[in-house]
């Protein structure tokens, strides 16, 4: 039986500066409600300033990673201004997450569909257990996934991506790996340890050329390939000025591991 009292969202830290949040309405399948959209927007917004910050992960309890928005919250009362705002929000929260300065990674579990599914597009990195599958099926009742579109779009070949759009069948996590919806997918026993092999790759680099990257990385899919391109040296350059690669370079021709803070 679920605790009422739990956060429906928790939210853990370890002492390498990781820190996991939790989705903690397993009796509605982490649908995001108002309450969870906003308990995640905070801790974004919170985490965004915390200069030891060095990894998230999204995870869920109970059965399912998220099943999207709250339908039967969104019934009270039915209107178009109501449900603009409760979609303004969202976007709002995901874009706190997406500007996040550490990478992001979806631990994934059981279904994630329609917002949920946009959450696992919206992360940068996924790991996906083989009990993982994948929907944006609110086409199923006459409401095109408009909002998953946007990351959907931007993850998966296009044909791919409006196929599910506009089916909303289900895919399964080796469907989702091949079209690039996640990164990597195991077994469900395994789904921690290769979260967390992951999470040990990502802190052993330095932060400074993690965080210019991200920001990087998606800002030039944005631009044209000239502009892209000019951006990109700026950014390599300094990169490259700052202390912690000049000690990497060193170390690399001194033959020796490089000495720094990551």
């Amino acid at each position: 039986m679920t605790n009422t009292d739990e956060p429906i969202l928790l939210e853990s830290r370890d002492a390498r500066g990781v820190v996991t949040l939790t989705l903690n309405r397993p009796a509605a399948f982490n649908a995001l409600s108002v309450a969870l959209i906003d308990a995640l927007h905070a801790a974004c917004e919170r985490l965004a300033l915390d200069a030891e910050l060095r990894a998230v992960v999204i995870a869920a309890n109970g059965r399912a990673f998220c099943a999207g928005h709250d339908l039967r919250e969104m019934q009270t009362p039915p209107s178009q201004p109501a449900y603009q705002a409760l979609f303004d929000r969202c976007g709002a929260m995901m874009l706190a997450l997406h500007r996040l300065p550490v990478p992001v990674i979806a631990r994934v579990h059981g279904l994630a569909t329609a917002a949920g599914c946009q959450l696992v597009a919206l992360c940068d990195l996924a790991v996906a257990a083989d009990s993982a599958s994948f929907a944006t099926s609110g086409i199923n009742v006459g409401l095109f996934c408009a909002t998953p579109s946007v990351t959907l779009s931007r993850n998966l070949p296009r044909k791919k991506a409006f196929e599910l759009l506009v089916t909303g069948d289900f895919i399964d996590a080796r469907t989702a790996l091949a079209q690039g919806l996640v990164n990597r997918v195991v077994p469900d026993p395994a789904l921690d340890d290769e979260v967390e092999a992951l999470v040990a790759s990502i802190v052993a680099k330095p932060r400074i050329a993690l965080e210019m990257g991200k920001a990087l990385f998606y800002r030039q899919l944005e631009t044209g390939l000239e502009a892209a391109l000019h951006d990109a040296a700026r950014t390599m350059a300094c990169n490259m000025a700052d202390a912690t690669a000049q000690e990497g370079v060193q170390a690399f021709i001194e033959k020796r591991a490089p000495s720094w803070r990551p």
